[in-house]
């Protein structure tokens, strides 16, 4: 069974994580899932996506026990450049991982029994790109949440503009939807650009940037292509290049 499911409906692509019995835990094949869901999105004629989770939490993050060796395939606009929004619909704990996924979400609606959590200074482990939060939140509540990994309310998240509405649990999702249906009924060029505008005028942190940049190297690497140059520069002759 996949643990990504994706809709699409009215220009709408709703993107589920279904591994709700671990809480959303990030595995490898969790994080695959959501990299393949971006993709589809992004490739489709959908105007925007919810991202959400089925279950009592968002997303505890890494799955501690199998933990994703490319967490960044999960995450939206570093997994994919994307040119259209995502909302996020959130629900119990966003922990680690959890608020990289909500963190390059352009809206997020959260329920009133969502909380925030940064345990990694604690658990000795980290990503690289967490440290983008300090863009997306004031810088002082944004090295609160790194460095101390102490529980941020979702009311307090609201106040300094990381949540752009709380409503009550159970109904995040019908707003969230709501919000999707304005941007979808929009100008498309219109939200693209402004997006793109937004999104270049807003800091990146460094894994933010490198790690998709990376991810392309590793792939020239690993491609057919790399051997098969090496293999005609030993033999003298003209490669035959296959774009993979």
């Amino acid at each position: 069974m996949s643990l990504v499911k994706v809709e699409s409906s009215e220009g709408i692509t709703t993107i589920t994580m279904t591994r709700a019995e671990k809480r959303n835990a990030l595995t490898q094949e969790l994080c695959d899932g959501l990299y393949e869901a971006y993709r589809a999105f992004e490739a489709g004629d959908d105007k925007v996506a919810v991202l959400q989770a089925d279950g009592s939490s968002f997303c505890v993050g890494a799955d501690l026990n199998n933990p994703p060796a490319a967490m960044w395939k999960a995450v939206p606009d570093v997994s994919h450049k994307l040119s259209k929004p995502v909302i996020a619909a959130t629900q119990g704990w966003v922990i680690g991982g959890g608020i990289c996924l909500v963190m390059t979400c352009d809206l997020m609606v959260s329920a009133d029994t969502t909380k925030f959590m940064y345990p990694e200074a604690k658990v000795g482990v980290f990503g690289g790109l967490m440290p983008g939060i300090v863009s997306r939140m004031p810088h002082k509540v944004a090295m609160e949440l790194l460095l101390l990994g102490e529980e941020i309310s979702v009311k307090r998240a609201y106040d300094v503009g990381f949540v752009n509405k709380v409503v009550p649990a159970g109904q995040e999702r019908q707003e969230a939807r709501r919000m999707a249906s304005v941007i979808a009924g929009s100008a498309p060029l219109v939200i693209r650009t402004l997006r793109d505008f937004a999104n270049q005028t807003l800091p990146k942190g460094p894994a933010e940037i490198f790690v998709p940049e990376r991810y392309k190297l590793e792939q020239i690497a690993n491609s057919e292509d790399r051997k098969e140059g090496a293999a005609a520069f030993r033999e003298k002759r003209a490669a035959q290049f296959k774009g993979r």
